[in-house]
């Protein structure tokens, strides 16, 4: 798979063989946690801090250092970032013409600057978690339907 234009690596490149050690490393550590409030002590200069990290925010760099550790490369989106057809395409995984057929039917907002439509990445993402959800049911419904089957 290529990596879409509009993504960004570690630095404007993946991730090298030891940053995903050092992200799976760092995954382990932050897992075997208890549930809650995981605590990390980094040095600043030669004082240690501690640092904790709530639930919400220990999910989110633990989902981040898993695609590292897995050698993807990764791009984080504001919600209220506004995105080109391009960009939105990219990350559906689509082309970006079906992306404007998606629009154009109003499954998706967006607005225009100029000739540009630009979409807002919570609107983006509340389609694709929507879709994901409807594939999800009709996945079920299907085998349902194969195990009444038998």
């Amino acid at each position: 798979m290529t990596m879409p234009a509009s993504a960004m690596g570690i630095g404007g490149r993946l991730p090298s063989a030891q940053e995903k050690e050092a992200a799976n490393q760092l995954r382990q550590v932050l897992a075997a946690q208890a549930a809650g409030d995981a605590k990390l002590r980094v040095l600043d200069g030669k004082t240690p801090v501690d640092i904790t990290l709530t639930p919400g925010l220990s999910d989110l760099l633990m989902e981040l250092l898993r695609h590292v550790g897995s050698g993807d490369a990764v791009t984080l989106v504001p919600v209220n970032q506004m995105l080109t057809t391009q960009q939105a395409a990219d990350i559906l995984n689509v082309s970006r013409p079906f992306l404007v057929g998606l629009l154009e039917k109003g499954d998706i907002p967006y607005t225009t600057v100029g000739r540009h439509r630009r979409i807002k990445a919570d609107d983006l993402f509340a389609y694709k978690n929507a879709r994901a959800s409807r594939r999800s049911d009709a996945l079920s419904a299907l085998a349902e339907l194969d195990a009444e089957a038998f």
